[in-house]
């Protein structure tokens, strides 16, 4: 009998797939893990800790908590923090799933026997050889080449911020519920008898409940007005701070000035030393839009990365449309992205992933670090 150990947050994504590994046969141990919040956060980890405690007394499994409150402080809240004092947007779920689930929970999981971690991930991992035995869903056979794909919902799939995943740790890897669509999930949640079948999902970043991100972000970083410019170099309006804006928004500054048109204004490009925004009614066919970008901190989920001259596909934010583009390999981590046409939004910090012709695996990816020029 294989050991699990379920990445279990109160939801009912990962109690889903807790209920469907105790179902096919697996041992399962649930495990909460209590993040970092700031005291003002309406996120309450002791209410979504009793969900998880209903469901797993529902479903006959144990549950332990892990405390990562102080790594998820250091590993990803002073991280993100540092990454907008220097302009760039960093993505807190990516680093979440690196140092956390997949960093501390993954190794202290297996220290403590586990032969698998599985969460409730809208993902799916194929095996080179037969994955499934007859009737039974996540039976593994071969663990020796695995792959991440995208899952069977489209709209939820969450592959976009696993690229930082290893084929070492999609080996001791499940996720039972990439197969199902939303709908179905909650409709199995209702099978199990589980109390949170009809729970809403989480909106926005999960360390902050309620809480306005640039609130948030107000409470650790300086406001310092500055100048919103538009293409010609024209001063249009002011804003609180560079720091606190990222490429393509389009709410939080002031226009002060009139403009040949009442259409919204996006942020095209910043400059955080001089403290200055240009925005532009048209951002796609602005000056700012690009065909090539330098990623840094590059991870290959696959054997081998592809070939400069191969055409795959890349997507420069979470559910962004997939463009076809080449990647070539650079010195220390670092790669050029060539897209097949001019795109507008890479925004640094924010990771490009890659994924086959078909856009169905997942390669790999980068964080975008080529500064937007003024």
């Amino acid at each position: 009998m294989k050991k699990i150990f379920v990445a279990m947050s109160g939801g009912v994504d990962s109690s889903v797939a807790a209920a469907l590994l105790k179902k096919a046969g697996y041992e399962v141990t649930g495990v909460f893990i209590k993040i970092w919040a700031p005291e003002l956060s309406a996120c309450d980890w002791r209410e979504e800790l009793r969900d998880a405690m209903r469901v797993a007394a529902r479903i006959y499994i144990s549950l332990i908590s892990f405390d990562l409150s102080a790594d998820y402080k250091k590993l990803v809240i002073d991280y993100l923090l540092k990454e907008y004092r220097v302009g760039r947007t960093p993505n807190p779920d990516v680093m979440c799933n690196k140092e956390i689930k997949f960093g501390i929970f993954y190794r202290e999981a297996l220290k403590r026997g586990a032969d698998f971690i599985a969460t409730g991930h809208y993902a799916q991992i194929r095996r080179e050889s037969n994955l499934l035995a007859p009737g039974r869903r996540g039976e593994v056979a071969d663990r020796s080449l695995s792959r991440l794909v995208t899952s069977k919902d489209k709209n939820k799939d969450q592959t976009y911020f696993l690229w930082t995943l290893t084929p070492k740790i999609l080996a001791h890897t499940l996720f039972p519920i990439g197969e199902y669509q939303k709908k179905e999930v909650r409709k199995l949640a209702k099978k199990f008898g589980l109390s949170n079948a009809e729970k809403s999902d989480s909106q926005g970043l999960c360390f902050l409940g309620q809480i306005d991100f640039k609130d948030f972000l107000a409470q650790h970083l300086p406001k310092k007005k500055g100048k919103v410019l538009n293409e010609a170099r024209e001063e249009v309006g002011e804003h609180n701070g560079a720091h606190f804006y990222t490429i393509g928004e389009r709410h939080g500054f002031c226009v002060t000035a009139r403009t040949p048109t009442s259409a919204p204004l996006y942020i095209i490009a910043k400059d955080i030393k001089k403290n200055i925004l240009v925005v532009s009614a048209q951002p796609a066919t602005s000056q700012s839009a690009c065909r090539e970008i330098i990623l840094n901190s590059v991870n290959w989920i696959t054997d081998a990365p592809p070939a400069s001259n191969k055409i795959i596909k890349a997507r420069i934010r979470y559910r962004a449309p997939l463009v076809s583009c080449r990647v070539k390999n650079l010195v220390g981590h670092c790669a050029r992205v060539t897209f097949s046409k001019p795109l507008f939004g890479p925004t640094p910090g924010q990771s490009c992933v890659f994924y086959d012709s078909r856009g169905i695996a997942c390669l790999g990816g980068g964080v975008i670090s080529e500064e937007q020029k003024l």
